[in-house]
């Protein structure tokens, strides 16, 4: 897979840091809604990785388009509004980079990060709307349409997921697609989320993070691909942890599209390696926390089991740096 030779902004460590989505506000974790408001009410963002991440999404796209893509045919309008939200904030939030045009139905688009330009007829010239945008994104894009009072994944495009199968939950309904998380069943958070999210207005968007830990920084964690970063979690030690092991954190965003009553969800997933993640005190003190007191079912869940107590270690030894 090729590369761009550059990418939007050189950070050092220190800004990498001070930009990472740190998704913790006390010193224990639990499931739960932790959505808040979105503002500023941007359903992408654009990061310095951009470049080699969309050079990434697009060369698994063109390998694996049948695992990383899929829609039913009845989302096209979703699609449609998904597009147009998504090249609007693009325009308008990073108006230095990208261009939107509209003259009645034709629409040009111009991403000059990678020098590209589009012109099409809204709403017939683009055979997967979804899957066109999602090429000029590092987020991953999920359309939950809403039938019956339940939600239903009907159509995505997901090149970088943690752990999940697009392939397998395409169709499914939002509880069957959580139905493997422990507890979110058992405690009714499945029922207060699903509640939530049927309420969401268009308007007024919402965002959350979710965390996990990555043995090694790969950001295509698919199911299929298992076999291929799956073993690494046995070959993390105390000793390489910090380069080994990265916090990996998605930012989601949910936006109701007023059209179809679909709900966009947007992921741009973030990885920080402990080695970077140490380096704020805080953090190191508290994620050690964190790690330590963490349920069983959610160190099971969260596939860090085979190395928590490496991680723990290599945690510990840091945080009495600073005492």
């Amino acid at each position: 897979m090729e590369f761009f030779e550059k990418e939007v902004l050189e950070l050092n460590d220190t800004e990498e840091i001070k930009g990472f989505p740190y998704p913790f506000t006390s010193d224990n974790y639990r499931y739960s809604n932790n959505s808040k408001s979105l503002n500023p009410p941007v359903c992408v963002d654009i990061s310095n990785h951009y470049k080699k991440q969309i050079a990434l999404k697009r060369a698994l796209l063109t390998e694996h388009f049948t695992r990383c893509f899929h829609a039913f045919p009845h989302t096209k309008q979703a699609q449609w509004e998904a597009l147009e939200l998504i090249m609007e904030h693009l325009s308008s939030y990073f108006p230095n980079h990208f261009i939107l045009h509209k003259t009645g139905d034709n629409w040009t688009f111009r991403n000059m990060l990678l020098g590209e330009e589009s012109t099409f007829t809204f709403g017939e010239d683009i055979e997967h709307p979804l899957d066109f945008i999602g090429r000029h994104v590092q987020e991953d894009l999920i359309l939950m349409l809403q039938k019956d009072n339940d939600l239903f994944l009907d159509a995505g495009q997901l090149c970088f997921p943690a752990n999940w199968s697009l392939a397998f939950n395409h169709g499914m309904n939002f509880k069957e697609i959580h139905f493997p998380i422990p507890g979110f069943n058992e405690e009714g958070l499945d029922d207060r989320i699903l509640r939530f999210l049927l309420k969401l207005e268009a308007g007024s968007p919402w965002g959350r993070k979710n965390w996990s830990l990555m043995a090694g920084n790969r950001l295509d964690a698919s199911l299929e691909t298992f076999v291929d970063w799956g073993i690494v979690r046995g070959e993390v030690t105390a000793e390489n942890a910090g380069k080994l092991v990265h916090l990996r954190v998605e930012v989601q965003k949910l936006f109701r599209l007023p059209g179809s009553n679909a709900i966009l969800f947007t992921i741009h997933t973030h990885l920080l390696s402990l080695e970077k993640l140490v380096a704020n005190p805080t953090w190191c003190h508290q994620f050690y926390q964190i790690l330590q007191e963490l349920p069983p079912h959610i160190v099971e869940y969260k596939g860090i089991s085979l190395y928590q107590d490496s991680v723990l270690a290599y945690l510990k030894k840091e945080s009495e740096k600073f005492v």
